[in-house]
């Protein structure tokens, strides 16, 4: 999407700061709708709001490009149809963890999670291939008629094969209805915020988004400048192969554990070691060498274990409320989002008000002169949320309750 943005600012004569609105629109969009599509997966079902936001966000990825030609009101345009695609698909993820606490038996969850994590790599590393290429060749329409038209095949494969024309009406009407519900089905909010091991989640999932998004953000920009007559393409694809295998075997790794006899918590907790601790050690490693082939090594290992995350706190809010995994999910994971909200384009600026996580290691970039500064945030960022996981962090289920709260 930068690439593509800068593109469209280049045909539709916009400057950084439109072409910046456009770019983080979907952003915002994208934090809105976390809790909200989590709780709809709880009540109808996390697969019924996959799909139905699919549907929607596919269609209108797809018809951007001849909207934007019929509109002489382009920023404004795009600026609604980015926030809009953002709202959309800002229920994904929390509606699949609602989806795998409710379909997927406890010492499965692990693997599953991380194959739905390393499929969502996979397609970032083919789209990703296949959008520059359709850039440089037929220009940016045609990136989001591919990536729309995609979308829309993958939603009529789930509808053929594994949902009914039933099942999605009956969503439909629920939502048209305003979702009505009986008591105990209402999220214990009271009761869940007032446990430790849900904020030691919250926490953790928190410093796992954070420390990842300054590493995504930052690192193409710290190859380019460090090691400049690199290629590319080496240390923008290698680490995410990395990242494919690794998020399955970690996925492989907690179920077997868990299979073994180790208790849930222990093997979640070894789990957030991986992802957070070491994870950061390889980041630490960054700033200290000029090698470009250790670099990349250092840069893989860090983002491939990061992975492991996965199968420790992401699963972790499944075990202590499946009931609600969804809503407790898209809380954590709005914080996490809040956290590293991104630039207008390109390296966020350092002088961006009100901006934590990825544009304060670009801040310390700029006052120190040094990458190490950034790759030390990274380490302070994940040794927090560790720290906090490791202390009150639990894996027994805190959403029984006979009394339960509205949302």
């Amino acid at each position: 999407m930068p690439v593509c943005t800068v593109s469209m600012s280049q045909d539709f004569g916009w400057n950084k700061k439109e072409a910046g609105i456009v770019l983080s629109s979907f952003f915002w969009g994208y934090c809105l709708t976390q809790v909200v599509g989590g709780h709809l997966g709880d009540r109808i079902g996390g697969e019924k709001v996959i799909v139905l936001s699919a549907s929607a966000w596919g269609f209108i990825t797809a018809a951007t490009p001849l909207l934007a030609h019929l509109s002489s009101a382009h920023l404004v345009f795009m600026t609604f149809s980015r926030i809009l695609t953002g709202l959309l698909q800002g229920v994904y993820f929390p509606a699949l963890t609602s989806l795998l606490s409710q379909k997927v038996r406890e010492s499965e969850r692990a693997f599953t999670y991380s194959a739905v994590g390393a499929g969502s790599q996979f397609g970032t590393l083919v789209t990703g291939a296949m959008g520059s290429l359709l850039l440089d060749w037929y220009g940016w329409p045609s990136v989001f008629y591919f990536s729309g038209g995609l979308t829309l095949l993958w939603v009529c494969y789930v509808y053929r094969y594994l949902l009914s024309e039933k099942d999605l009406i009956l969503a439909l009407g629920v939502l048209a209805q305003g979702l009505p519900v009986s008591r105990h089905t209402k999220v214990p909010w009271r009761q869940l915020f007032r446990k430790p091991s849900v904020w030691a989640a919250i926490s953790s999932q928190l410093s796992s988004a954070c420390s990842f998004f300054i590493l995504l953000s930052w690192l193409p920009t710290f190859f380019k400048e460090t090691f400049p007559s690199s290629k590319g393409w080496v240390f923008n694809v290698v680490p995410w192969l990395v990242a494919i295998p690794a998020s399955l075997f970690s996925g492989f790794l907690s179920d077997h554990l868990i299979n073994q006899g180790y208790r849930t918590i222990a093997v979640r907790k070894f789990m957030q070691v991986m992802g957070l601790g070491l994870s950061s050690v390889f980041a630490l490693c960054l700033g200290h060498t000029s090698s470009f082939c250790k670099s990349v090594v250092f840069a893989s290992a860090s983002i491939g274990l990061q992975t492991f995350n996965h199968s420790g706190i992401s699963v972790n809010i499944q075990d202590l409320a499946p009931s609600c995994a969804g809503f407790l999910f898209g809380v954590a994971n709005t914080a996490g989002a809040l956290a590293d909200c991104p630039g207008a384009l390109g390296p966020p600026a350092p002088s961006a008000a009100g901006v934590v996580g990825v544009c304060l290691g670009g801040y310390l970039i700029e006052t120190t002169g040094s990458w190490t500064s950034m790759f030390n945030l990274v380490a302070a960022v994940s040794s927090l949320g560790l720290c906090t996981f490791l202390l009150f962090g639990e894996a027994q289920r805190v959403d029984l309750s006979p009394t339960h709260e509205d949302l």
